[in-house]
């Protein structure tokens, strides 16, 4: 596969990074006006770093554009004279509609948007595919390129915004979590490096868990709980803290925001 990233940001690196790492391309092109940051890119044989996005819209037939919302628009209309009927437009851009793309660019082109995370750096992203009419036809091979970086799901692009909360915001959420449980586990006498590996290791286990097992959280939280032991002295005093409702709070909170730069 041919593919550019136009705007190779943290999360445009991300992908790269997953996409070498997995051998998925025969050629990538990464752009970034400073192309100084990316410039560890440059040990890979496949990989072209350019300032200049029609040169890589040029040399590329999947297109996946990770700029920053503001600048969407009129690097699209820079480059919609280049675009052709094998481009393939993959959108990681939060808060730009389909609808809005189509208006750029006609509703005859290959579009999709998609919502990885930075765990893609690692092939372990969630991502969410939502793809136009045209679009339809490339979501298989949209499916390929993000199921080397972890999983895919094609959702209705309704949902696209909760999943952005969930699965990108989500990793953040999640970090939170962690680094909580390793400053639990100073206070009760570990060293930061120790704590900080027994915590990421434990989070790993309970994923792996649920998605080996297929169980539901609950399920394996009783295989852990026994009647007046700690665990549900510890489950119980959180609950009364307000572990599960400012979770739940927060995930609304996000998603209150990210409607209100919805376009």
């Amino acid at each position: 596969m041919k593919v550019a990233i136009i705007g190779a940001g943290s999360l445009g690196q991300s992908i790269a990074k997953g996409l070498l790492s997995n051998n998925a391309v025969s050629s990538l092109y990464l752009t970034k006006r400073n192309t100084n940051s990316i410039k560890g890119f440059s040990d890979y044989n496949k990989v072209t770093l350019t300032s200049d996005n029609e040169k890589a819209v040029k040399n590329a037939t999947i297109l996946i554009f990770a700029v920053q919302p503001k600048h969407f628009e009129l690097i699209l209309n820079n480059l919609k004279s280049h675009l052709h009927e094998n481009h393939v437009l993959i959108s990681v851009i939060t808060g730009f509609s389909i609808a809005k793309i189509e208006a750029i660019v006609g509703s005859n082109t290959c579009i999709i948007r998609s919502m990885p995370n930075t765990a893609a750096a690692v092939g372990q992203s969630m991502t969410c595919l939502s793809p136009n009419k045209k679009g339809k036809e490339k979501v298989a091979l949209a499916k390929t390129i993000f199921n080397s970086l972890g999983n895919s799901m094609e959702i209705p692009e309704e949902q696209l915004q909760a999943a952005t909360v969930i699965c990108a915001s989500g990793i953040a959420f999640w970090m939170r979590l962690i680094r909580a449980t390793t400053q639990g586990a100073i206070q009760l006498g570990f060293e930061a490096h120790e704590a900080h590996e027994l915590a990421m290791q434990t989070c790993f286990g309970a994923a792996t868990l649920l998605k080996e097992s297929g169980n539901h959280p609950e399920a394996e939280i009783d295989r852990v709980t026994t009647p007046g032991g700690c665990t549900i002295e510890g489950l119980n005093e959180m609950e009364h803290q307000g572990l599960s409702s400012s979770l739940i709070k927060g995930i609304n909170k996000s998603f209150d925001k990210i409607n209100q730069i919805k376009n």
